[in-house]
């Protein structure tokens, strides 16, 4: 039986040939078996992997450690829209118009704050969600058309000025 194929105790390293045919220490069962959790300690505090895999096709649907300065943009872009829109609904309000939307409506029974408070949480647990799920093709549909949505929700509020 060669050094390749005799079983090892676990504690025991075994050397194995790569593709190259150099000899490598194999320390353990594969722990790329399993799909990186979703909350992690690295989730918060930074680990090593900006991208899902390091071979093509393991990006999809891989959670990360670290996220990209696009997406930190792109996450900045949607919420100082999802401000804006706050900003320009109470301007317009202020100035005699009305609110067609009725979830907006609700909130704004709970005065200024309450609508701005209540409509910043309504995009950011959402955000979080999609930051999280970044490498999963619907969340990055859902950045990208949040993304647009929200810039033209302020062009047409800067239109009615």
């Amino acid at each position: 039986m060669s050094q390749q194929e005799r079983p090892t105790a676990p504690s025991e390293p075994q050397t194995v040939a790569n593709s190259e045919g150099e000899a490598q220490r194999y320390r353990g069962p594969d722990r790329r078996q399993r799909r990186t959790p979703r909350w992690s300690r690295y989730t918060l505090f930074g680990g090593r992997r900006r991208s899902g895999g390091r071979r093509e096709g393991e990006n999809e649907g891989a959670f990360v450690d670290q996220y990209s300065g696009r997406l930190l943009i792109a996450m900045l872009w949607i919420a100082a829209m999802n401000a804006l829109d706050s900003f320009f609904t109470l301007l317009h309000l202020q100035s005699g118009g009305i609110e067609l939307n009725p979830v907006a409506e609700a909130m704004l029974e709970s005065g200024r704050l309450g609508f701005v408070a209540s409509k910043s949480l309504l995009i950011i647990v959402p955000l979080v969600a999609l930051t999280l799920h970044k490498n999963f093709p619907l969340a990055r549909t859902g950045i990208w058309t949040a993304a647009g949505a929200y810039t033209v929700l302020v062009g047409y509020h800067l239109t009615l000025l």
